[in-house]
């Protein structure tokens, strides 16, 4: 009976901190954002601005929520619960700390590489249903963009996965007992955020929305709670791709003195604090140079670090 009560507790602070971490990144996001910057951030709503996410809450949820007379309304409707959900989904698999976690699978890292397939079709769907062409244009980027980088994605688990034994996310953290990851699957770290990012489409790869050249693409023609959950999505996406990073390769919850979940809520912070950065310093590529960049550079380095981790395991056994 207590281990159902803990779990029922786990899932429920799943659900609250992350959907809760989705709108303190807006206020986070747009303070950093204006730090780097040398400029104001969230300053008027509430001591720091913090109650602006609130704000922006409020006006999403009293906005018309207008659905095009041309749209295809039962997907249009559909698509934009379809990436909150599957993001969700992913974190049922995070060990957040010893014992905490929803579900531990014995091939967690394959659940999350279904859950972030399904994902993809959020913004197919999304583009397609809105019969627009700026949004099936955007729709067709992520298609592409999505597809192609969680090869990139796939492939560069391989080592980790080889030096662990498992596919468990709680087996891979405690594997990093001696030397976290990032040190031994370096190269590997390096592709798996450059294709985190892709997946997650957020700048330098926000080609799918890309502003000047597609209005807003894939949600060009949705407005309040719809666009709010694309919204949600993309920080909840931002948070998972850092969490993940976080248990791969940088030791998850292990580290000296202080608790393990505190370890974990550090590590994954700094995570998105550099995502963050790299909006505010990068600019957008060309959609051309985006496919160029995974199929001639990353997929190479992937399967070289694929076949160097695979030579060194079977050298040191």
């Amino acid at each position: 009976m207590r281990e159902i009560v803990f779990h029922l507790l786990v899932v429920v602070c799943v659900l609250g901190g992350t959907l809760s971490m989705a709108g303190a990144l807006i206020w986070l996001e747009r303070r950093l954002l204006a730090l780097w910057q040398d400029r104001y951030g969230p300053n008027r709503v509430g001591p720091f601005g913090l109650f602006q996410p609130v704000a922006d809450a409020i006006k999403i949820f009293t906005k018309e929520d207008w659905i095009p007379p041309f749209a295809d309304r039962a997907v249009f409707v559909a698509a934009p619960a379809v990436i909150v959900v599957t993001v969700l989904m992913s974190f049922a698999v995070v060990p957040f700390a010893p014992g905490v976690w929803v579900a531990d699978l014995n091939v967690g890292l394959l659940f999350l590489f279904g859950m972030s397939s399904l994902g993809a079709y959020s913004l197919i769907l999304a583009g397609w249903a809105s019969n627009n062409k700026y949004s099936l244009i955007g729709g067709l980027r992520a298609a592409a963009q999505t597809i192609s980088y969680e090869v990139f994605m796939g492939l560069s688990l391989m080592g980790v996965v080889m030096l662990a034994g498992s596919f468990s996310l709680r087996a891979i953290v405690e594997a990093q007992q001696g030397v976290w990851f990032c040190v031994t699957q370096f190269p590997a770290l390096v592709v798996f955020l450059i294709a985190g990012l892709a997946e997650t489409h957020r700048l330098p790869f926000d080609m799918p929305e890309a502003e000047s050249e597609l209005v807003a693409g894939f949600h060009s023609e949705y407005s309040g709670m719809k666009f709010g959950m694309f919204f949600v999505g993309e920080y909840l996406a931002i948070t998972l791709l850092s969490a993940l990073a976080t248990v791969l390769f940088f030791g998850g919850w292990l580290g000296p003195v202080l608790p393990p979940l505190v370890w974990f809520v550090l590590k994954t912070g700094a995570l998105i604090c550099g995502i963050i950065l790299l909006r505010a310093s990068l600019p957008r590529l060309r959609f051309d140079q985006l496919m160029s960049l995974g199929w001639k550079i990353l997929l190479p380095v992937a399967l070289l670090n694929i076949v160097v981790t695979g030579a060194i395991a079977l050298l040191g056994k």
